[in-house]
């Protein structure tokens, strides 16, 4: 099938979540992705990769660790999400995006053998739509020559479809509160099924942890003789400031007293640990024969781009999305607009999905803003503005109801001043609909 009909298809299996409730994990488990990938032949096990579980800063750390080895000289895929515009953003190989025609090539092979698997009764059910595209990211890779795979966890990690990979390390970034009803209620039990991503043997690199979440994933890896290695062993952090939002750090490598120089591309000081979290995985495959030189290291961390994340998209007035969709991402978003922002009006286009801690979130980042818009994205998930302004209105000092994104977009550009700042926030969804839309509107105006 083409590109348009391979998406479709994709589409109408449903979208995310990336992993069964909990309810049906008992029937589902991870039987769909390992028989594919048995009769794909394991591509899993065709390179050496990278699994990477958390509730934040697991893309950017992803981004970064992918960017470190590239330039290192190693051919590289990167499988992530959720997608912004394109589902193509899943999977990068070297570093840019798997075109349409590839896509649509690997899904009509493996949609092909999904059909075989079913009459033959070795499938339950057709793969989910995040099962079919993790078995993508699988094949792609292996049929590109790809020498290293960096694959971030769609939701959780012990149930999620690519926790059938036997990575050369595990990464569990820093854990809060998120998709409850799916993970749990508790930071231990959000933890546990994060740790699910661990393996017998495996080094894992810790994220700075809550004591709680902690104390879970090293039962675990103990439970498993993982080495586990912990950012502030490897690196201190002697020196840092912020210039423009971006963080430059002075780093001294603890075992040596070896200085360096890092500047994350990325915007937010919360960057540096995601950083730390790259850079400590590198030299965990440095220790495993892995030849990354010490140049691909601080290369690797200035030129990494990982859009939809802070990312500025204009001056003047200054124009922000960020997928700042739970709290631990909304406090690291206030933060931002704490230090580099105090004394000008910011202006707040925000929404949010069903399953999202609204109230939470609303009362980290509103008290930021002059004024919120609320909005929604085009998906089922999305819970309407005028409900949002129910919510959550109180939180804020002022807020005005657009419910169709675009023209709120186009009432804040209207109504704001150019020394203003405007930040896109809430949900992906927002962030990648919006971000389109910015660059359509961009297209039309220089014609």
């Amino acid at each position: 099938m083409n590109y348009e009909a391979a998406v479709r298809y994709l589409l109408s299996l449903g979208r995310e979540l990336a992993a069964p409730t909990q309810a049906a994990a008992a029937k589902f488990d991870l039987e769909n992705i390992t028989a594919l990938a048995e009769r794909l032949g394991r591509p899993d096990r065709a390179y050496p990769s990278a699994h990477i579980a958390g509730t934040n800063g697991k893309g950017s750390t992803a981004a970064f660790l992918e960017s470190i080895v590239r330039q290192a000289g190693f051919r590289t895929g990167l499988n992530t999400s959720p997608h912004l515009e394109k589902i193509n953003e899943r999977i990068r190989i070297n570093g840019k995006e798997i075109n349409d025609e590839l896509l649509a090539e690997t899904f009509t092979r493996i949609q092909v053998l999904i059909e075989e698997l079913l009459a033959a009764g070795k499938l339950r059910a057709h793969p989910t739509y995040f099962e079919c595209v993790t078995a993508m990211a699988f094949e792609s890779f292996a049929r590109e020559r790809v020498e290293f795979g960096v694959f971030e966890v769609g939701l959780g990690g012990r149930l999620d479809a690519t926790n059938i990979l036997s990575p050369a390390v595990a990464i569990i970034t820093r854990i809060d509160f998120d998709h409850e009803n799916f993970l749990g209620h508790s930071l231990k039990e959000i933890a546990s099924e994060k740790a699910g991503i661990l393996k017998p043997g495996v080094p894992l690199v810790l994220a700075e942890q809550h004591p709680e979440a902690r104390e879970a994933i090293l039962t675990r890896a103990e439970s498993l003789g993982s080495p586990v290695v912990e950012p502030a062993q490897l690196f201190r952090v002697d020196r840092e400031s912020m210039e423009i939002g971006r963080v430059f750090a002075r780093i001294i490598e603890v075992d040596s007293g070896k200085s360096f120089e890092i500047s994350p591309s990325l915007p937010g000081r919360f960057q540096l640990q995601n950083a730390l979290n790259a850079l400590a995985s590198a030299r965990l495959l440095q220790d495993r024969g892995f030849r990354i030189p010490h140049e691909a290291l601080v290369t690797g961390i200035a030129n990494t781009v990982w859009p939809g994340r802070l990312e500025k998209l204009q001056s003047a007035p200054d124009i922000y999305v960020d997928g700042a969709h739970n709290p631990g991402a909304a406090r690291e978003l206030a933060h931002f607009l704490q230090q580099n922002f105090q004394g000008r009006k910011i202006w707040l286009l925000y929404a949010a999905l069903r399953d999202k801690a609204v109230d939470e979130v609303a009362g980290l980042l509103f008290p930021h803003a002059a004024e919120v818009v609320f909005t929604a994205p085009r998906t089922a998930r999305a819970v309407s503005a005028a409900q949002l302004a129910e919510i959550a209105g109180h939180h804020a000092s002022r807020f005005s109801v657009i419910p169709d994104a675009e023209r709120a977009f186009e009432h804040v550009l209207a109504e704001a001043a150019p020394e203003d700042a405007i930040f896109i926030t809430g949900s992906l969804y927002l962030v990648g609909q919006l971000r389109h839309y910015w660059k359509h509107r961009a297209q039309v105006a220089t014609r």
